[in-house]
């Protein structure tokens, strides 16, 4: 990829994970900081130097968002060059693209339409289409609030365990009750009563998403990270090969040990389907293999790069540069697309938990052994630490979150 030819200004919404791993990637091409808008201060973004973080009191919803971002609009409006605007988080990403007519006159806003988006943020949606591009996903059954307010039992046709998780992954920020989690894995009929009730008692108004349960440990698991121009082209597609989750009970679905892999056939499906709905800007989809069919079952598509996408980066592939070469220098039009992991001989381990907490934890198999040898030669990276942002506060930072993963393991982690 050409470097350093047009000027152009990134602008990040968010400071998790993925705002520290974008920043990341595009200080390490173009060495400036990053500037970033958020609601609240996160500790991946937290002392750092590379992040340029203005805080906004409630700037995660309208109207507060859109009101803000006119004002922020107003900073750029003088700009010649592009100034390219990244959602990371769902929600910055959903109400960029609500919004997209009121800011692309200033802001480049890498995002399909909102109704487009509204249809794939919400799993019922997204497995319609699914079926429809012939795209497997795990059997399925919706449950309405409707359903659940009439007071007669609620069918569930499959066996125990299952797994129940909110369609609309938006609205599920706002929802808090003790117990609450990103996902459920439910093992009888006394817990799905006592989950489904406490969901909508506690305010979620939208259908829940129940699942026949695929079997087997967090190795089974798939990640794939997408890039699509602006022209509805798939230009760059990278898998990813989790092999241990956080397992707290807040946090499920996060990853924090993530090998590559390399499969053309998962890459040509997804690949087809994005085209063929004319998306643009970032992917990122979690898959999981079904030894039952040995099939790759899709769960969901997030409209943007994921928690733990600086594996990507990690893995010489500068995840952030993609949209930068794509509206910035034009330079995406003429080439096919890049498929990454095509030689194992080159793969870097991405950690977000010590080495020490994956050894002991990660299910033994061939790809742990590989990633062994990984750490034994030194192929191996995080997200946070970095060596141009080190300082005494971001290492006691670190060590205080490798503190706190520590405890959660011991508390909450059980043998799949």
């Amino acid at each position: 990829m050409q470097e350093n030819q047009t000027k152009f200004t990134p602008v990040l919404l968010g400071s998790d994970f993925n705002a520290y791993g974008m920043a990341r990637s595009l200080y390490e091409i173009y060495g400036q900081p990053v500037k970033a808008f958020a609601q609240a201060q996160l500790a991946p973004t937290r002392f750092a130097k590379i992040v340029d973080l203005e805080l906004i009191d409630g700037f995660s919803e309208d109207p507060v968002w859109i009101n803000e971002m006119m004002k922020i609009k107003e900073r750029y409006a003088d700009h010649e060059e592009p100034v390219i605007l990244i959602g990371c988080g769902d929600g910055y990403a959903e109400l960029i693209s609500k919004h997209k007519s009121e800011l692309e006159d200033v802001f480049v806003c890498p995002y399909i339409d909102y109704d487009l988006i509204k249809q794939l943020n919400d799993k019922e949606n997204f497995y319609k289409m699914c079926d429809k591009y012939d795209l497997p996903y795990p059997k399925t059954k919706i449950i309405t609030k409707a359903e659940y307010e009439s007071g007669e039992k609620v069918a569930q046709p499959f066996d125990y365990p299952v797994a129940l998780k909110p369609a609309n992954s938006v609205e599920w920020l706002d929802i808090h009750f003790e117990g609450r989690k990103k996902a459920f894995i439910i093992k009888s009929e006394a817990e799905f009563y006592d989950i489904v009730g406490k969901i909508y008692d506690n305010g979620y108004t939208s259908d829940l998403i129940l699942q026949d349960f695929i079997p087997g440990d967090d190795s089974n698991m798939r990640v794939l990270n997408v890039y699509v121009d602006k022209n509805h082209k798939v230009k760059f597609m990278c898998l990813g090969h989790p092999l241990l989750e956080d397992p707290a009970p807040s946090a499920i679905g996060n990853y924090v040990a993530i090998i590559p892999e390399f499969n053309q056939d998962i890459y040509n499906k997804v690949k087809d389907f994005l085209e063929k709905i004319e998306f643009t800007g970032y992917a990122n989809f979690d898959l999981k293999y079904d030894t039952r069919d040995n099939s790759y079952k899709l769960f969901e598509i997030n409209l943007r790069t994921g928690r733990s996408s600086f594996f990507v980066t990690l893995n010489g592939y500068k995840l952030a540069d993609w949209v930068v070469q794509d509206y910035a220098f034009d330079s995406l039009k003429d080439k096919d697309t890049f498929f990454a992991n095509q030689d194992s001989s080159r793969y870097f381990l991405w950690l977000g938990v010590t080495p020490k907490i994956f050894k002991k934890y990660a299910k033994e198999n061939d790809v742990k052994e590989h990633a062994v040898q990984l750490l034994k030669e030194g192929r191996y990276g995080d997200t946070f630490w970095y060596d141009r942002d080190k300082s005494p506060k971001r290492f006691a930072l670190y060590k205080w979150m490798m503190h706190n993963y520590a405890k959660n393991f011991k508390k909450y982690f059980t043998a799949k």
